[in-house]
């Protein structure tokens, strides 16, 4: 194999703000994978509350004994050997799998989403991504998001309802709300998920700190729209605890390990009755239409990533009516990759 690397500051349109914290910006490593004649790419999005870094990527990396992976890919055994060579680090994992599932479907002829047999026919439109902010920037980002059928907004401060209030004054679509943990007491929340149930929201995603689930367990019996874990769910290995105290979970690629692991627990949650949202950070259309390929398998889709961001490096994916439009190409169907974007080989 040969392993090619660069370093890539994804710029946001607007300042992003989350119940506690904001930023401009977000440190990406896209890689590209040579298997014999076949080049698959992916993707680390490298939040900073996730802890990753381009030193952290860049050394994973060169830990890799890319002997070791062969093809047919055993997923489940890839991603193992991952974890024993060093503990989280779930983003520069993605990338792997993201590249390597890229590389199949090449090696196939077939689309990663048949593959994982998602039907087209079930894409959920993805929504659209506001920060909070101010009602005066909050109608600009509106601007922005007309060719979306959702609205996904960000809520946990001391201003949700003045937010929500300024939204719907320039728009009636349905609305998903993100808390980030950002509410602590109960009972006020429960009150306001009434309060936003009734001016149309949709779902909820982690109301309430991910380290306690009695808190989240008590509001999901009472609530009339779905509760998702989300900062409470990394890994697989994190749902056995979320049954009783979510309605359903937020599966992203970047803390997932990409989409192998990402569709097991896409199943996994199906079995244990509850509903699926597929979510991305800020990334660009590598990562996004990876997860678009596992998007019909769910509930519900956040993949705004290259419409958040000012220097997508890849052609925006095809879009229409609110949802993407993926096309039948092999593995990712990513397009607009320049000769130039992968100046830094490993090996």
């Amino acid at each position: 194999m040969k392993i090619s690397t660069t370093q890539y500051e994804l710029e946001l349109k607007h300042p992003f703000s989350i119940s506690k914290f904001t930023r401009t910006s977000t440190p990406l490593m896209l890689l590209k994978i040579q298997y014999e004649d076949v080049v698959g790419y992916g993707e680390a999005s490298m939040v900073p509350y996730m802890g990753e870094s381009y030193e952290t990527a860049d050394a994973f990396l060169k830990l890799v004994d890319w002997n070791k992976i062969t093809y047919p890919f055993n997923f489940e055994t890839i991603i193992a050997y991952l974890d024993d060579l060093a503990t989280g680090q779930p983003a520069i994992k993605a990338a792997i799998d993201i590249a390597l599932n890229d590389i199949q479907g090449k090696i196939l002829n077939k689309p990663c989403y048949e593959i994982y047999g998602a039907d087209l026919a079930n894409m959920p439109v993805t929504s659209y991504t506001i920060g909070i902010d101010t009602p005066e920037i909050i109608r600009e980002k509106l601007k922005d998001a007309e060719a979306f059928k959702v609205i996904k907004v960000k809520l946990g401060r001391d201003n949700d309802k003045e937010i929500i209030d300024t939204i719907r004054g320039l728009t009636n679509v349905p609305l998903y709300v993100d808390a980030n943990q950002g509410w602590t007491d109960k009972i006020k929340a429960i009150d306001l998920i009434y309060w936003l149930h009734s001016k149309g929201v949709l779902l909820i995603e982690q109301p309430m700190d991910k380290n306690n689930p009695d808190g989240n367990a008590w509001l999901t019996e009472r609530s009339p729209v779905p509760l998702l874990a989300d900062e409470a769910v990394q890994r697989l290995a994190d749902m056995d605890k979320l049954k009783g105290v979510y309605h359903g979970i937020n599966v992203k690629l970047m803390k997932s390990c990409g989409m192998y692991e990402g569709h097991q627990m896409i199943l996994k949650a199906r079995s244990f009755g509850m509903k699926v949202l597929i979510g991305c950070m800020s990334e660009t259309s590598c990562a996004t239409l990876a997860a678009a390929a596992l998007a019909p398998l769910c509930n519900w889709a956040d993949l705004d990533g290259p419409w958040l961001t000012k220097n997508n490096p890849f052609a925006n994916p095809p879009f229409k009516n609110g949802k993407y439009l993926l096309k039948n190409l092999p593995g990712l169907g990513l397009e607009g990759v320049t000769p130039d974007l992968f100046p830094y080989t490993i090996s």
